[in-house]
């Protein structure tokens, strides 16, 4: 069983603080690294990969620091947010690139599983440079699991991605952390890490706010009313019926947006019962978004809660 422990570790850069004098330990299983952007979520990964020193505390792999320890990186795969990729290769090369810095016995049958793993064999013979945001995410991740890993470090993997791509990745991490891999991705979007994170743990301003099951802590975090801004075929009728339910505690018509303004008290409920009597109304519905799409006042509620 691999697992990542971090000892009271913080970490500045003058006179910024990034981390906070944080204590966490990660598992196998899939782990959401969840917070605002700025919270100091890329500075705690590029530690326990490795790529920063603490400066105060201790990142260990199984009990050893990570830093300057290069056997580490036998058990790391790193996929990191930056997109500084060597441009003039194709995928096929940048994986077997860094099969052969692993010093694995078939770079090139390593680096043609990987890219197979993701999906990537149709353009693997094309530039780097020729990719699109979401083909340069699965590049890199074919190039982090080129040695199969016991460690996954992801930060913000699903930037770029459509549709199909976020789901197939989804699915990976979680036959990889079925597998007993230990799997860390960080993200600011909180419906991301309810789809695929068991357990997480929340940093805000550099200081860690939570930790545990994921729907503990969401029950926690949706305690507050959630805004929606929500446009339909009829808003008059729409206001009307969700007025009367328990999960609204207020509606109110923009005339500006031609939309209704919600406050919802509980969220699963409220959207578990817009759909349905929308359908039973005959009210089409055109635009459910969130009205107010900080997360920031968020993990500030958190924190004080």
């Amino acid at each position: 069983m691999t697992v990542i422990g971090i000892d009271k570790a913080s970490r500045w850069f003058g006179n910024v603080v990034a981390v906070n004098d944080i204590t966490m330990a990660i598992g196998p299983g899939v782990t959401g690294l969840l917070g605002p952007n700025g919270a100091g979520k890329s500075t705690l990964i590029n530690m326990m990969a490795g790529f920063l020193a603490p400066s105060t505390g201790a990142v260990t792999l199984d009990g050893v620091p990570i830093w300057r320890n290069e056997q580490a990186y036998r058990e790391i795969g790193i996929v990191p947010e930056r997109e500084a990729m060597y441009d003039f290769l194709t995928a096929r090369e940048f994986v077997v690139a860094n099969a052969e810095l692993h010093g694995l016995p078939d770079p090139g049958a390593a680096a043609q599983k990987a890219l197979a793993t993701v999906e990537m064999e149709y353009a693997q013979d094309r530039r780097i440079e020729t990719y699109s945001k979401g083909m340069r995410q699965r590049a890199k991740m074919a190039s982090a699991l080129v040695h199969e890993p016991s460690v996954l470090l992801l930060d913000e993997p699903f930037n770029g991605m459509d549709p199909r791509q976020r789901l197939h990745l989804m699915e990976l991490l979680r036959r990889m952390g079925a597998e007993g891999r230990t799997v860390l991705f960080s993200s600011h979007i909180l419906e991301e890490v309810e789809q695929l994170a068991h357990h997480i743990e929340v940093v805000v301003a550099g200081r860690h706010a939570a930790s545990g099951d994921f729907r503990k802590i969401r029950r926690l975090m949706t305690d507050r009313p959630h805004r929606y801004l929500v446009r339909s075929s009829d808003d008059r009728q729409l206001a009307s019926v969700l007025i009367a339910h328990a999960s609204t505690a207020g509606i109110e018509l923009d005339w500006t947006e031609r939309a209704l303004r919600i406050q919802a008290v509980d969220f699963a409920a409220f959207t578990e019962f817009l759909p349905r009597i929308a359908r039973d109304h005959g009210i089409r519905l055109f635009t459910v978004s969130p009205s107010d799409e900080s997360l920031e006042s968020v993990f500030s509620y958190l924190v004080t809660a």
